[in-house]
């Protein structure tokens, strides 16, 4: 099925989860900010949050500096 990350389509698997993604993409959810169509996603809801055809994920990483 087809997604939108970052605003670039993407392709994956039917039935998979928000966490099955960042593995799949090779991110950890730590230090990221996810927003799945529009709605923030907690860390502790990652694997509930479960994908379906034309989705919209921003997903942004945390940077440290000074």
């Amino acid at each position: 099925m087809r997604i939108r990350v970052n605003g670039e389509s993407r392709e994956v698997d039917q039935a998979s989860s928000l966490l099955d993604l960042l593995r799949q993409i090779g991110l950890e959810a730590r230090n990221l900010a996810i927003e799945h169509n529009g709605e923030f996603v907690e860390d502790d809801r990652l694997g509930e949050v479960t994908l379906n055809e034309g989705d919209t994920l921003e997903i942004v990483r945390f940077v440290g500096g000074g």
